[in-house]
């Protein structure tokens, strides 16, 4: 599935990077080396995280940075990482699953779509949909217990407030324990179906988003090269169209890579938001504030509307923007250099 094959029918060729394929991978490099670096990522993006958790779960609406600052005035800096350590130990299960996943996924998808009779640019579209929808449900099974456990931690204030009703947690391993006391398997479970309903069209949105990106990206850099070729050679004897390819270096690609990233994750974080917003609610909410079962779907989208109209819905949107943004942006720059560490032939993609 090359984007630069795809490109050779047209009369402003652009050579750049084949895609590497799952079958091209060497597996134990690429699990190892992408747990190591996509920790540095996570931990680097989380402190997003943490502010739009809090905004999500508030009565009220505060900015983003009202709500910063007053985090870190009343708790301190260590407030901006609080449940970090289940959120990392859950993610590198998590993101070799969902890896694991993406890869297959796209290759055979991709595969069986050609086979069909669709064309290569279809096939790569409905490729990396599908990827992106069962790498997300994939990594559901381990990311749902784990953001229940560290949203937990996220939104519980630093001290232990005697008159709170709700329950406070030492660290992950007592909110674990706790919840599952309290409401089994179940409890760790909370918000799965509505994660599900959130997290796999998001993700199939946001890998069939990106593909188009570079595309558009790619098309709109070539017409550029092209139209200054035109221009550069206009009277020669070839009258400009005797070399028309495009050939890109390595920054320019990461560049389009980052772009096409962060324009795909704003589209995914607007339309999801809302709910985002109600499955965080779900997962926070302790499970006597109505009776022994959590509120449902219905009862908390009620709740959001009277607290603050339909605009509630979107509370968190600047920090979740810009967290899904930058996570893309990083991720897929990331992604990308890990897949070229991990590959068996490094020789066969210097060409």
């Amino acid at each position: 599935m090359n984007l630069g094959a795809a490109e050779e029918e047209s009369p402003q060729e652009i050579h750049i990077p084949a895609e590497i394929d799952w079958q091209m991978l060497d597996k134990s490099k690429f699990f190892f080396l992408g747990a190591a670096l996509f920790s540095g990522v996570s931990a680097s993006l989380y402190p997003m995280v943490v502010l739009k958790t809090r905004q999500q779960v508030a009565h009220s609406q505060l900015s983003c940075i009202r709500t910063a600052f007053s985090l870190v005035r009343h708790e301190g800096f260590r407030a901006l990482y609080r449940g970090f350590g289940t959120s990392l130990m859950g993610t590198i299960p998590a993101r070799a699953l969902y890896m694991g996943a993406l890869e297959i996924t796209k290759s055979y998808v991709g595969t069986a779509t050609i086979k069909v009779g669709f064309p290569e640019t279809t096939a790569a579209t409905i490729a990396n949909a599908a990827a992106g929808l069962s790498a997300a449900m994939a990594a559901q099974l381990v990311w749902t217990p784990v953001d229940v456990v560290s949203q937990r931690l996220m939104v519980q204030p630093s001290y232990n407030n005697p008159n709170s009703s709700s329950t406070h947690y030492i660290n992950g391993i007592d909110a674990f324990r706790k919840i599952l006391n309290a409401d089994g398997l179940r409890g760790l479970y909370r918000g799965f179906g509505i994660s599900i309903l959130t997290y796999a069209p998001s993700n199939a949105v946001w890998w069939a988003s990106y593909y188009v990106a570079q595309r558009l990206v790619w098309g709109g850099i070539g017409c550029c090269y092209y139209a200054k070729k035109v221009q550069v050679d206009e009277g020669n004897e070839n009258g400009g169209y005797g070399n028309n390819v495009y050939k890109p270096d390595s920054k320019t690609v990461i560049a389009v890579q980052g772009a096409s990233a962060a324009m795909a994750g704003s589209i995914s974080a607007l339309i999801t938001m809302p709910l985002d917003t109600i499955k965080t609610r779900l997962q926070v909410l302790d499970g006597d504030e109505n009776g022994r079962r959590g509120p449902t779907i219905g009862q908390t989208l009620r709740n959001l509307v009277r607290e603050g109209g339909w605009t509630a819905c979107y509370r968190g949107l600047a920090p979740r923007c810009a967290s899904m943004s930058m996570s893309a942006t990083t991720m897929i720059t990331t992604y990308e250099f890990l897949k070229r560490l991990s590959t068996k032939n490094q020789e066969s993609l210097s060409s």
